[in-house]
């Protein structure tokens, strides 16, 4: 039998063809503002990895996590200039843009998964044109765990929201802890630690999820399980780096997407389980609102979601009948 021998000329066209197969591969980055420990960052390279896969590498997504490449208030606009191909950010930061990015922030609106996720669905359609007018595809959607409140002392009387400075991570939930009689403060998730060390807040409004992996036994005491809202994180992309790519890698990256959205959801509900038992097992105290705290919630709540109305279009507005006809069926 004969044996091939690779010539200059045939190991030339093979260099040529492996060259010609790998120019069209895309390597995209992609930058949040959670750190590694956050069930959202370990579903975002999740998605990453599953990509690469899917696309046997033509399609290669370097997540940079905990704000260390764009910080969390740039992510958007780096990706609208195309300085980076994908972004996630928290969704309700974007409130100034349109209300309808807020209105996974107000309270009575969704308090489950399954009204959260009905809600996503319900606006997606609004979010999807807003997001697509300044060259930018959402990709999906995941909720947090219900937010809550941590304090460094059991909370039983409204009065103790009186000048109370509160770690508020956008601005709605500013305006609602103003509407409690606090002083609310933005704080980036990965500067909570050195925000209480040092007496800037002496409590946050957030998840079961975010105090687990912020350690918040460190520094509080209590944690109100309060059901405020169920925000969402959002991942997106660039239409242009989108355009770039074929049919196939395309598909691909969609799918893998769908999929992400569909195992962020059911991560989150199981962290929320996890995150509760670590906040017991580490020494916090987790307890409902009694009555007095709860009716100032409300009247808190109610007062944001009246302002809200205010600033909404119709179109927004008829995005959350449209998610409460659903719900009432």
């Amino acid at each position: 039998m004969r044996t091939r021998i690779a010539t200059p000329l045939l190991l030339a066209t093979a260099c040529s063809l492996a060259a010609a197969s790998t120019a069209h591969a895309a390597e995209w980055t992609m930058a949040t503002p959670y750190g590694d420990a956050s069930f959202h960052t370990q579903n975002t390279k999740q998605f990453a990895e599953d990509v690469a896969e899917a696309t046997d590498g033509e399609l290669t997504i370097t997540v940079h996590s905990g704000g260390a490449l764009v910080s969390h208030g740039e992510i958007k606009p780096s990706v609208r200039r195309g300085t980076i191909d994908a972004g996630e950010v928290f969704l309700s930061i974007l409130s100034n843009d349109d209300p309808i990015f807020e209105v996974d922030t107000l309270p009575g609106v969704a308090g489950s998964y399954d009204d959260a996720y009905a809600l996503w669905e319900a606006t997606k359609p609004m979010i999807t044109e807003l997001f697509a007018y300044e060259g930018l595809i959402p990709l999906y959607a995941v909720a947090w765990p219900a937010q809550g409140i941590y304090t460094a002392e059991p909370l039983t009387d409204p009065a103790q929201f009186d000048g109370l400075r509160v770690r508020a991570p956008n601005i709605n939930t500013q305006r609602f802890v103003d509407n409690l009689g606090g002083s609310p403060t933005e704080t980036e998730e990965s500067d909570i630690p050195t925000a209480f060390s040092t007496g800037r807040v002496d409590a946050m409004i957030t998840s079961s999820s975010t105090g687990n992996s912020m350690a918040a036994w460190d520094y509080v005491t209590d944690y109100t399980d309060a059901n405020l809202w169920l925000p969402k994180n959002i991942v997106f992309i660039s239409q242009r780096s989108f355009d770039r790519l074929d049919e196939a890698t395309q598909e691909a990256l969609m799918e893998a997407a769908a999929r992400a959205e569909e195992r962020g959801w059911q991560m989150s509900r199981d962290n929320n389980d996890e995150s509760l038992a670590a906040l017991k097992e580490n020494g916090i105290s987790v307890s409902e609102p009694n009555a007095d705290v709860a009716a100032a919630l409300q009247a808190a709540g109610d007062e944001l979601f009246a302002d809200w109305q205010s600033r909404a279009d119709d179109e927004a507005k008829q995005a959350l009948e449209t998610y409460r006809a659903q719900r009432s069926n």
